[in-house]
């Protein structure tokens, strides 16, 4: 039988514009100190009880990631929720993620209510804030659309019993509803490996009753539910609709984004997981160094990290990296869980020793040991933009370099005076440029290159001298194979590595 369900609220908005300070008042908690740079970079899901007149009502919150590469995140957040709470700092008004969020629930077809925070800055202007949204395409209430708002802190928590009673008159309003005697189904929103035990990932149950001892499969993963917990970590018997749930011990790590469902027993989850087995899409193999030229670099590259949504975001921030055309960044691995040595090896098994990056993970003592001898770079971080940056930096270093001829200087030669032992005396007249002593010489007549030489003896007024500018004469000892006369032309070459 359908009946009310609590409310799925995905909470979305440019970076450090408050979503977590805000969710943190709203829970109790705090979480914003416990992530690195002060920024969420997971998607976490966790329920809230806000009272009011018409008694007492659950919200399930969705906090999802600001910074720009972690789309993908963001994305699920909003596929699976009911309403979303477009979260706009007051002090900044509408930025490039805040945009990118309207787009996405805008693509999601879903409810969503606007909430500025940080009012209790000094530099905040709601009104200003307000007139950027209007900018931006959305119609508020009160300025000529049906958009709800209000203005949050959270800090000393102003406004935000109106934005709960929002979300509770929306929910109202949307009819939410589920069958809790249902099998259950939902959608994997995160996994990762837990050191301890095993593949782990965090569920949402939109219909029926997830309940202990039953066995689930998500794509080719299935995982029984003898070990599952709510969103505070603690052992739960059963989880109904709009749930956050751990589940620990899938045969493999699901898919985040996937969708789950409750099967009969173990023996069906097997046999479904292999029916529905993926197998690698057909593809070309990946060429060779020799295969594609030997212009050609390829860098090998290993991403792992603590959960399967962060090593979308590395590599949406890789994709944005200018890479030089005669170099090839190839993915190797991407999966979660600390760095070994297996890794390692794989990372220096071409040419190139490769890079291996870790977001959030441990590289065990053997794994750096064995690095170190086989000349491939290890770095772990726990900010994306700096693993970004870092991983930018690097690409840049390790490209291939076109050596190029620079002509520094012309001289004409005015006279040709001996030759002895491959070592010809010339006088001149520098045209362009400088010449200099140690210099690499061309020797052109009449525009064709008739060979190579080094000055390795320079005068100019009859002492000996370093460099001689345009517009002066000199006289040099070049060492040549070829014969220079008065009439050529000497060009100073220098080689630039582009």
């Amino acid at each position: 039988m359908q009946k009310p369900r609590p409310p799925i609220v995905a909470v979305v908005g440019h970076i450090d514009h408050g979503k977590s300070t805000l969710l943190d008042y709203i829970r109790h908690a705090n979480i914003v100190e416990g992530e690195a740079g002060g920024i969420t970079q997971h998607l976490s899901a966790y329920q809230a009880t806000h009272e009011n007149t018409s008694g007492t009502h659950h919200i399930t919150f969705l906090d999802t990631p600001g910074h720009e590469a972690f789309k993908g995140m963001r994305s699920r957040g909003l596929e699976v929720a009911d309403i979303a709470i477009l979260i706009v700092s007051a002090e900044e008004g509408v930025k490039p993620q805040t945009k990118e969020a309207i787009t996405l629930i805008n693509e999601a077809n879903i409810p969503f209510i606007v909430a500025f925070t940080k009012i209790d800055k000094p530099d905040a202007n709601i009104e200003r804030a307000k007139m950027s949204m209007l900018e931006a395409q959305i119609f508020l209430e009160g300025m000529g659309g049906e958009v709800p708002w209000v203005a949050v802190s959270g800090k000393n928590g102003e406004g935000i019993p109106e934005l709960l009673d929002l979300i509770v008159l929306q929910a109202e309003i949307s009819e939410l509803q589920a069958d809790a005697d249902a099998p259950a189904t939902g959608l994997v929103i995160e996994s990762h490996v837990d050191a301890r035990r095993g593949n782990t990932a965090t569920l949402i149950v939109q219909n029926g009753t997830l309940k202990s001892g039953q066995f689930i499969v998500a794509g080719a993963a299935w995982a029984p539910t003898r070990i599952m917990e709510n969103f505070l970590g603690k052992a739960s018997k059963e989880l109904g609709p709009s749930s956050p749930a751990r589940v620990v011990g899938f045969s493999t790590l699901p898919v985040v984004g996937s969708t789950w469902s409750v099967v009969a027993n173990k023996k069906e989850a097997e046999s479904t997981t292999a029916a529905l087995e993926r197998r690698p899409t057909a593809s070309p193999a990946a060429k060779s160094e020799e295969e594609v030229g030997v212009e050609t670099t390829i860098l090998p590259l290993i991403i792992k990290t603590d959960v399967a949504g962060t090593g979308e975001a590395v590599a949406h921030e890789l994709a944005k990296i200018p890479v030089d055309p005669r170099m090839e960044v190839r993915v190797l691995v991407q999966s979660v869980g600390a760095i070994g040595e297996g890794d390692v090896k794989l990372a220096s098994g071409g040419k190139t020793p490769g890079i291996i990056v870790g977001f959030n993970v441990k590289v065990e003592r053997e794994a750096r040991d064995l690095a170190e001898r086989l000349g491939v770079t290890i770095e772990t971080f726990d900010i994306i933009y700096k693993l970004t940056e870092w991983l930018a930096a690097q690409i840049e270093e390790r490209r291939p370099r076109a050596n190029t001829e620079v002509v520094v200087g012309t001289a004409k030669l005015l006279k040709f005076f001996s030759t002895q032992k491959g070592r010809a005396v010339v006088g001149g007249r520098v045209e362009e440029g400088t010449i200099k002593s140690g210099a690499e010489v061309r020797i052109i007549r009449r525009d064709e290159e008739i060979g190579r030489g080094k000055i390795v003896g320079l005068q100019a007024q009859k002492k000996e001298v370093k460099e001689v500018e345009a517009g002066n004469e000199f006289g040099a000892m070049v060492r040549t194979d070829a014969l220079p006369a008065a009439g050529d032309r000497l060009e100073v070459v220098v080689i630039e590595y582009k």
